[in-house]
């Protein structure tokens, strides 16, 4: 029998905010925390705007010595997961040790710590390349550190799916706690993509807005005008615990996870497959995981990154999968107001997916304001909505054709509404 699986913490680090509460007050605001990129000089770039955290600090968790000796990624997903800890109210000294684990997501990892020491290699030789440098890039170095903050010795690993790595990171926590091989799980995602290379790489493919001139209207999910995704940078980070298991310590339950789906494109390295074919297949594999019917979805936090590809695509996949009730789900793209963190979106969105069911208001899908023809579903345009929610859906769909969608739902005595 499947062991149920509740979110317990939350935590957060994005451009708009680095705390859950604030994040939540804001998005419903309509606020945008796009803006100029002020991490570097982007003058001789094609696009000089993004969502970094610059004024960012790891003070209050870490030491300045600690936080020296990991990466930006790394910085982000141990303040993120120790608020969500902090959060749950867990404490992991009263927990058996190899029974609670950490399983995150990175596309990319340590970018800001490759891109420093190629320049030290190259103007000053290998001798002065740091010997910090492989922990501090590599991809499972966030993992790694959370469970050495805490002692954890279950599962621990990195997911590294492009835009789908911390929701399928997500997923294999879900997993892990339903198959009895965990009782606790850190999990989310990571990412710090905003370096010379990451917006030069990015623009050089096409895959950015250029609107240098009004970043807070760069990012606009399913709206006609739409020309790319704005960077971001930040974590998402949620504490999975098993049911029983949070129950016995009065736990506040947030929400139950519910079901999980994965799939693959096999097209084209880059772009989605404009039919939907492949996200529809993660999207209800997760309901036939939950073994619900698509008519209790109320609510999908969609990939929607603003790109001209792939917001068609998701619409197409969304119609597929939920047919005559997809035009009564309420979905929004919360990527216009805080960008694409690329691997750590999935877990931002979740975070967001479940304050959504926990307060009963669809977040806003901001900068809507030329409705595009081929994107003809109810995505919340400029106004947070109330609605009374049950169950909600948070897709990522990353490059290389990897799909991932996870559902969540209420708990209400003891079974999800």
């Amino acid at each position: 029998m499947k062991r149920r699986v509740v979110v317990t913490g939350l935590g957060a680090v994005t451009s708009l905010s680095c705390q859950v509460e604030d994040l939540w007050k804001r998005v419903l605001a309509g606020e945008s925390g796009i803006h100029t990129i002020q991490l570097f000089d982007t003058s001789d770039h094609k696009v000089h705007f993004g969502g970094d955290v610059y004024d960012w600090s790891a003070e209050g968790y870490m030491s300045a010595k600690e936080a020296k000796r990991i990466d930006r990624f790394t910085q982000f997903a141990m303040v993120a997961g120790i608020d969500a800890v902090r959060h749950s109210g867990i404490d992991f000294k009263q927990v058996d040790p190899f029974r609670a684990g950490v399983i995150l997501g990175s596309g990319i990892g340590g970018l800001h710590e490759i891109e420093t020491q190629v320049s030290r290699l190259l103007n000053k030789g290998p001798d002065k390349v740091s010997a910090f440098t492989i922990p501090k890039l590599m991809l499972n170095a966030a993992s790694g550190q959370i469970s050495i903050e805490y002692g954890l010795r279950g599962p621990n690993y990195a997911v590294a799916t492009a835009c789908a790595s911390a929701t399928n990171a997500i997923g294999d926590a879900f997993k892990c706690i339903q198959h009895d091989e965990a009782d606790i799980v850190v999990t989310g995602g990571s990412e710090a993509a905003i370096t010379p290379m990451g917006i030069s790489g990015f623009a050089n493919m096409r895959a950015l807005s250029e609107r240098n001139d009004e970043p807070t209207r760069a990012s606009r999910p399913f709206d006609r005008e739409r020309d790319g995704f704005v960077l971001a940078e930040g974590a998402g980070m949620l504490v999975f615990e098993e049911l029983e298991h949070a129950k016995r310590r009065g736990a506040t339950i947030l929400a139950e996870v519910l079901g999980y789906g994965a799939s693959a494109d096999a097209g084209h390295i880059t772009q989605p497959d404009e039919s939907g074919i492949g996200a529809a297949r993660a999207m209800k594999r997760a309901l036939e995981d939950a073994e619900i019917p698509c008519e209790e979805v109320h609510y999908i936090n969609a990939h929607g990154t603003s790109t001209p590809l792939g917001d068609q695509a998701e619409t197409a996949a969304v119609k597929r999968v939920f047919g005559d009730h997809a035009k009564a789900i309420s979905i929004s793209s919360t990527k216009s107001q805080l960008g694409h963190s690329l691997g750590a979106s999935g877990g931002v969105e979740l975070v967001l997916s479940v304050l959504s069911l926990r307060d009963g208001v669809v977040p806003p899908t901001i900068n809507l304001e030329t409705p595009d023809p081929a994107c003809d579903l109810d995505y919340t345009p400029n106004q947070p909505r109330e609605r009374a929610l049950s169950v909600a859906m948070s897709n990522s769909f990353g490059f290389g054709g990897h799909n991932a969608s996870i559902l969540v739902g209420r708990l209400r005595n003891g079974q999800h509404s």
